[in-house]
This record gives structure tokens, C-alpha cells and sequence, in this order.
């Protein structure tokens, strides 16, 4: 009760005060003016875009980017039927949640119809995205 009555005159033990927590300032009163908005922070510079690689098309299988990942195998199989014979049209999918990476691979009937598919479906829009297709950089080597 002592201590009570001390510390209201001002005698007891002082009680620390931690600013950057209590919104006040180093003295332990609160600030008068408000924190900066966070508009006034500098202006980030918006990472640039980068340019995807050209591959060269030397197998019939080619590297589809920037799929809609509502896109399905079907989807991309039909897209690529308008330009050539497909073999075969895979999506990458997440391991775990099954869900695509955005990206696939298309496999063609010849290296010909590669060749004219990333001539015609690049820089295309496809499902409201712009498609990426060049020669795919996997090792995987289709006899044509």
C-alpha cells in the first residue's frame, strides 16, 4: 500500500516504458504527431521483366510457358492440333497438391512441325495469357 501511495508522488520505482511499443515517444508520452503513412515510404523500382531464353528447335518437343493454370492437357493438345500433329501434350503439376506450375511440354510429330508451331503460337495469347513455346532444354530425345 506504501509503495502505492510513493510511486502516485512520484518516489517508488519508475516504470519502464517501451516506445516502439507503446506508440510514444522516448520519454515515455505519447507522440503527437502520427507515424508516416506508408505512401511516404521511397518508391520501389518494379523488378524488371526478363526476356525468356530462345531455345533452338532441334527435337519435336517444345517447352510451353506461362500456361493459365486453369489450362488443361487437353486444352494445350488441341491449341497445338491447329498447327501439326501432337504425339503428346503434358502439364507440370505440383507433386503434392497436383496443381500445374504454369509450364508444359508438347511433343510434335516432326521436328517441321515444331519448327511452325513456335513460329505460329509464340507471343500468343492463349487463355488470357501470352504463351512462351520454344525448344524444350530436357534432354529427352524423340526419334523423329
Amino acid at each position: 500500500m506504501i509503495q502505492k501511495i510513493m510511486s502516485f508522488f512520484g518516489f517508488g520505482p519508475k516504470k519502464k516504458t517501451y516506445p516502439a511499443y507503446e506508440g510514444g515517444n522516448r520519454n515515455g508520452t505519447a507522440s503527437k504527431s502520427p507515424r508516416p503513412a506508408a505512401s511516404a515510404a521511397p518508391a520501389v523500382n518494379p523488378r524488371p521483366t526478363r526476356k525468356p531464353e530462345a531455345i533452338e528447335v532441334t527435337t519435336p518437343k517444345l517447352y510451353v510457358g506461362n500456361l493459365s493454370f486453369d489450362a488443361t492437357e487437353s486444352d494445350l493438345s488441341e491449341l497445338f492440333n491447329g498447327v501439326g500433329g501432337v504425339r503428346n501434350a503434358e502439364i507440370v503439376t505440383h507433386r503434392d497438391t497436383e496443381k500445374s506450375k504454369g509450364f508444359g511440354f508438347v511433343t510434335m510429330n516432326s521436328v517441321e512441325e515444331a519448327k511452325r508451331a513456335v513460329l505460329e503460337l509464340h507471343d500468343k495469347e492463349f487463355m488470357s495469357r501470352r504463351l512462351v513455346v520454344s525448344g524444350s532444354k530436357t534432354n529427352d530425345r524423340v526419334a523423329a
